[in-house]
């Protein structure tokens, strides 16, 4: 029989916490991995006030996270919602972050997804939908007739046809998706914009595409795939975003950091300064771009030299994960 008794959500306390990690800068004290873990589950299960997240979100702002804090908040989030099935063959998926976006160059992290998935690797775009005054991946993949995947099973199908699917965060990840919105509200963005870009939804192993922005977070990121990332989760790919997307930039491509059980590398060095000026859209709207994409796709242009070199990088790393 079912019951039809509504769920009570039991208030959290959130003033210690609050205590702790918002005396400032110099004052402020960092949480361990395990208070991390409960408190973000209490906030992203609706359990702490309004008035209590925001002067939470906003002393983590000013505070900055730690590496506990990052490992604590990101299991709090993964086991927010249910892991997505592995798919089948000989490659382990790759998943591209994309919530950013483009303001002055051409977001071409559609091609990347799309260069990967003809080789016959899953790929997973997850991102926002849309946002105001850039041009999302969501709104480039939906310009060349592609739909996005709303649940696991959607996913699975379109990996089946050798095509990358893109998952909106309030489908992935509807408790993440709600606290990525409050920036909305407060202005600025919170933890949760960091997480997003570190998550890894699938049940066994994964290569993340990671980028960062502020260059602290490369050291921050980098620590925790070396220390704190649970092993068994898959490898990592960590550099600089093109206008914070993970595709490497046509121009000039970025270093970008290995990440393998616990040890660093460098699996592509930065390239060096050049007047060159690679292939690009002549606009960067989704209808623009998404015809050139289809254009490098067919080979009438060429796809930039940074990109394909992105794309042997996981095309290498994806097939060694699928064979562990």
């Amino acid at each position: 029989m079912q019951n039809d008794t509504p769920t009570t959500i039991v208030p959290f306390l959130a003033a210690p916490f609050i205590k702790e990690v918002g005396r400032g800068v110099k004052g402020a004290r960092s949480m361990s991995r395990v208070d991390a873990r409960t408190l973000y589950t209490a906030m992203l299960g609706g359990r702490v006030s309004d008035l209590e997240m925001g002067g939470l979100l906003l002393a983590m702002r000013i505070k900055g996270e730690s590496v506990d804090e990052i490992a604590g908040f990101l299991e709090a989030a993964e086991a927010s919602f249910a892991p997505l099935a592995m798919p089948p063959g000989e490659y382990a998926p790759v998943l591209i972050p994309s919530y950013n976006g483009a303001r002055k160059l051409a977001n071409l992290t559609p091609l990347l997804a799309l260069l990967l998935a003809r080789e016959g690797v899953p790929v997973l775009v997850h991102g926002v939908s849309t946002d105001p005054g850039r041009v999302t991946s969501a709104e480039i993949f939906a310009a060349m007739g592609m739909s996005p995947a709303r649940t696991s099973a959607q996913a699975a199908e379109v990996f089946s046809w050798r095509q990358p699917a893109f998952m909106a965060i309030d489908d992935l990840a509807p408790q993440l998706a709600h606290q990525l919105s409050l920036r909305r509200i407060l202005g600025v963005r919170n933890s949760a914009h960091t997480l997003a870009k570190i998550l890894q939804p699938f049940a066994g192993p994964a290569l993340r595409l990671v980028s960062y922005t502020h260059p602290e977070y490369l050291e921050t990121l980098g620590a925790y795939f070396v220390n704190a990332a649970p092993p068994g989760r898959g490898d990592a790919f960590l550099m600089r975003g093109t206008e914070g997307e993970t595709v490497a930039n046509a121009n000039r491509a970025q270093a970008i950091d290995w990440f393998h059980g616990s040890a660093r590398s460098v699996i592509a060095e930065r390239d060096a300064p050049t007047d060159q000026v690679a292939p690009a859209p002549e606009a960067r709207d989704a209808k623009a771009t998404a015809e050139w994409i289809a254009r490098a796709l067919d080979g009438s242009v060429q796809v930039p030299a940074p990109i394909a070199a992105q794309v042997a990088h996981c095309v290498r790393v994806s097939k060694a994960l699928g064979q562990v």
